[in-house]
């Protein structure tokens, strides 16, 4: 990547597909933005640039490479792959570019030294933890299969509950059509994978819509 194509990068500010870091002496938790960017639609992490769009730059851009490489090689589960550029933007200063495509083999997830892991995915400019439901999505998600379901009494009751209401959550759900809990979040689930629905990650609760391209049928 050139200096000029970097600049114009990070004027953009951070966002979905775009993280700045300053400096990479916290990989494990630079790794939570790699992940996001996998489970999610891919994106650039550049290390080197502030929050305030400054581009500082890396004096020791080996050993940067060197860590992060290894905390994503030691804390990422499945493995991902990304690729490494270095941008020079003074003659002892450069820049750390990783692309973070799309991955096929999502979810993939941070693994801490305990053993306990946890997906990320992105939303906006922040990475945030994938609820059950949003984990489901992406585990039974991968290819482009058909989904099939039975419609019935609770499917019903959602679609009821949809005319009444903007978007629902589980619990909305479960409580309005009087189901467990993990049948409600099965049923949202199975209902996004046939693109009946759609599901809105937040960092506190997701929440599910009708799908535009199912309104529109």
């Amino acid at each position: 990547m050139e200096l000029r194509l970097l600049k114009e990068l990070v004027k953009k500010g951070e966002g979905e597909h775009l993280e700045f870091k300053l400096k990479s002496n916290h990989p494990e938790k630079i790794v939570r933005e790699v992940v996001a960017f996998a489970n999610s639609g891919g994106g650039k992490l550049l290390v080197g640039v502030g929050d305030d769009k400054t581009l500082k730059g890396l004096k020791d851009a080996d050993e940067d490479e060197y860590t992060l490489s290894r905390a994503i090689d030691k804390y990422i589960y499945p493995k991902i792959s990304f690729k490494k550029e270095r941008v020079a933007i003074t003659p002892d200063r450069d820049v750390l570019v990783l692309t973070i495509p799309r991955s096929i083999d999502k979810p993939h997830y941070v693994v801490d030294d305990t053993g306990a892991r946890q997906a990320y995915i992105r939303v906006e400019d922040k990475s945030i933890q994938a609820s059950r439901e949003m984990k489901e999505i992406m585990r039974r998600g991968r290819g482009e299969r058909d989904v099939s379901f039975q419609y019935g009494e609770k499917e019903e009751k959602l679609m009821k509950l949809l005319d009444e209401k903007e978007s629902v959550t589980v619990d909305l759900f479960a409580t309005f059509a009087g189901i467990p809990r993990k049948i409600a979040s099965n049923t949202l689930v199975v209902m996004v994978l046939a693109r009946i629905l759609e599901v809105h990650p937040h960092e506190m609760i997701d929440k599910f819509t009708m799908s535009m391209a199912y309104q529109s049928n």
